[in-house]
């Protein structure tokens, strides 16, 4: 069996799951030592693999199979399941650094930094829609789960957070976002866009979820940012925060 009896799936899933591992374990990692080159297509299909099924998905037993390695040879490189799991965790917080972190931060400090993360995480979460997201599936499977791989978890989380915190508050020092606006408050409403685009795009397949939550994301802002903060994104300030002209007497 793929999985465990917690997990069942049906053949032509577990055909597909096996398609996209084995294509991922296909592309060995070039320029690095062979015995390297094999574990990074080992973690390349389970990544695959912990996308569709979850963290809980995974075994060193369901790996071997869809890579069509021996299971001593899995073993070889992740000496656990525990392992193998936290490597995975580790993994995709890396590419997500590489896709969402680092393009982001090249942008200018302030408002267009922050916007520039939210925006790539945005599409992260557009292609992840049919996969699922790590981060959010993991948070379901190990709630209240305490143990190393929760652990694991938890931090590279927290680090996405402290790192999306910090360029809100470059964006308040730049006079980008008000003085008084509240970093973490920014934070968690961001954070929840995200979570709700997932819920409604993944879960209720509703037509026009990305577009709402870039609206979500515009509101946001109208309502933290200063003039000089839309200013530099090129927003027009909405309609109430104009102040009108008085009119002469005639």
């Amino acid at each position: 069996m793929l999985l465990s009896s917690r997990n069942p799936v049906n053949t032509s899933t577990q055909r597909r799951l096996t398609s996209i591992a084995r294509t991922a374990a296909g592309s060995a990692r070039s320029g690095l030592p062979k015995g390297q080159q094999t574990r990074a297509a080992i973690l390349d299909a389970a990544l695959a693999l912990a996308s569709q099924m979850g963290l809980e998905g995974l075994s060193i037993g369901a790996l071997a199979e869809v890579t069509g390695m021996s299971k001593s040879g899995v073993f070889a490189h992740f000496g656990s399941r525990e392992e193998l799991q936290i490597s995975v965790i580790r993994e995709y917080h890396r590419r997500f650094e590489q896709e969402v972190f680092y393009p982001a931060i090249a942008e200018a400090r302030g408002l267009p930094r922050l916007a520039a993360l939210f925006e790539r995480w945005l599409k992260r979460v557009s292609v992840e829609i049919d996969s699922g997201c790590i981060y959010i599936s993991g948070a379901v499977e190990f709630d209240d789960r305490p143990g190393p791989v929760r652990d694991a978890l938890v931090g590279m989380v927290q680090a996405w957070q402290s790192a999306l915190a910090r360029a809100i508050s470059l964006a308040i020092d730049e006079g980008h976002l008000r003085a008084d606006t509240d970093p973490l408050q920014i934070q968690f409403e961001i954070h929840g866009l995200v979570l709700a685009l997932h819920h409604d795009a993944r879960f209720l397949r509703l037509a026009g979820s990305v577009d709402r939550a870039r609206t979500g994301f515009r509101s946001l802002l109208e309502r933290y940012a200063s003039p000089a903060g839309l200013a530099a994104l090129k927003v027009r300030p909405p309609a109430a925060a104009v102040r009108r002209r008085p009119r002469r007497p005639s």
